[in-house]
């Protein structure tokens, strides 16, 4: 079994991005059976989308989970929807969208088919803080997230797929006092446990 595991790049103000570490780190590492392919995912509206189903054509994956850094949550947080919306700041190229379809005639939403539930229960039952998240919210995340739902659906695949925001490392909370953040190691040990429930 083959898990695609993507992360992104540094993004806006942030000089380092915790998930682009992880994917790097967890490359071509077998989990509970598992191979794992890490790649990084640019912040770029007009490119995230094709990178990524490059991938899922390359590859083929058996499943895919989508990384993120959410700065300022301080708990891992499974998505359970993503929404055809792009809104928000500029990406990494200066793109910026308001009110804008993903897809112009995809449906208006796309829920996880990852595990969400029992990927909490277990991170809970490993001590390490996690909850359910209803948003994704309308960023390059959310956007990576519903164009993998939306590949699998097209092409008839049953491979589940979703998307986990992560919280901030230390190294960029050195300069934001009031940031919560974690270590690179345990957010390594949450990544890994999430990956054996899939």
């Amino acid at each position: 079994m083959n898990i695609l595991l993507t992360g992104f790049e540094p993004f806006s103000e942030m000089d380092s991005n915790p998930t682009e570490h992880i994917v790097k780190t967890i490359n071509r590492e077998t989990v509970d059976g598992k191979t794992i392919i890490g790649k990084v995912l640019p912040v770029d509206f007009q490119q995230a989308g094709t990178v990524l189903t490059d991938y899922l054509n390359e590859y083929n994956p058996d499943a895919v989970v989508l990384l993120g850094l959410a700065a300022g949550r301080n708990r891992i947080t499974p998505e359970r929807i993503a929404i055809n919306c792009m809104d928000g700041d500029q990406d990494n190229e200066g793109n910026q969208y308001t009110d804008k379809k993903i897809i112009a005639e995809g449906p208006d939403a796309y829920f996880s088919t990852l595990p969400i539930r029992k990927i909490t229960q277990s991170l809970q039952h490993h001590s390490i803080p996690t909850s359910i998240s209803n948003t994704a919210g309308t960023y390059v995340c959310n956007q990576v997230m519903y164009q993998a739902a939306h590949f699998i659906k097209l092409h008839k695949l049953e491979i589940p797929s979703g998307f986990i925001h992560m919280p901030a490392h230390h190294d960029l909370a050195v300069s934001r006092p009031s940031l919560p953040s974690w270590s690179l190691d345990d957010l390594l040990k949450a990544t890994r446990i999430i990956l054996e429930e899939i």
